[in-house]
């Protein structure tokens, strides 16, 4: 599992893991089922301390990608993914007002703003389906 962290960011170390590890989910890199690295593992692999490791792996959990148990560990939820009902709509909604006033003062159009999510979309999806 390849992570991109940032230690300069402003982001939280925490946020970059629980994204990254979403992403490579997404992309179809992370498979239902597919353990993932132990805290301990991760945390010295990437130089940060294990409670942050600890704290990613748990908001995974609540959010419902992740399995956390004694025996096996950290795993990718095996059967289902949250659906994207009203409560996440509202959030991504939430999320997405930030960077989109941000593009409209800097000038962009809908369709502008349009081509950049398709094709991030796509880039994501073509992963997914092995043509990435």
């Amino acid at each position: 599992m390849l992570l991109d962290i940032d230690l300069q960011s402003e982001t939280p170390i925490y946020t970059q893991l629980v994204n990254g590890i979403i992403e490579g989910i997404a992309r179809g890199q992370l498979l239902p089922g597919e353990a993932l690295p132990s805290v301990r593992s991760l945390a010295a692999d990437l130089g940060i301390n294990l409670h942050t490791v600890n704290k990613a792996y748990h908001l995974l959990k609540q959010d419902g990608y992740v399995q956390i148990n004694r025996k096996q560990g950290v795993v990718i939820e095996p059967d289902a993914f949250p659906p994207a009902d009203t409560a996440f709509k509202e959030r991504l909604a939430k999320q997405l007002r930030p960077l989109l006033a941000e593009a409209i003062c800097r000038g962009m159009l809908k369709e502008e703003l349009d081509a950049v999510c398709s094709a991030v979309y796509e880039d994501m999806r073509s992963n997914e389906l092995g043509g990435g």
